[in-house]
């Protein structure tokens, strides 16, 4: 979906400004367990997947969105 340019939307894909504008976190359930993925499509190389982790706590920890901002920021900085 994401690179045929649609936005699967809530509660797939809820926006993350916390990381940076125009960032989202693609929710991916598992049998056992919830992974994330931190996207950010408005780049001119195409889909930016900067992070992913396995959810284990009720909100994203600090450290996780940390290291997505970095991550973005070298991605984008090349």
């Amino acid at each position: 979906m994401l690179q045929m340019g649609e936005r699967p939307g809530m509660p797939l894909y809820p926006p993350m400004p916390t990381v940076s504008t125009g960032v989202a976190e693609l929710r991916i359930h598992g049998q056992d367990r919830q992974f994330r993925a931190f996207c950010f499509v408005e780049s001119s190389q195409g889909i930016l997947v900067m992070h992913a982790f396995v959810k284990k706590t009720r909100e994203t920890p600090p450290s996780e969105i940390r290291l997505a901002r970095k991550r973005l920021k070298e991605m984008l900085d090349d």
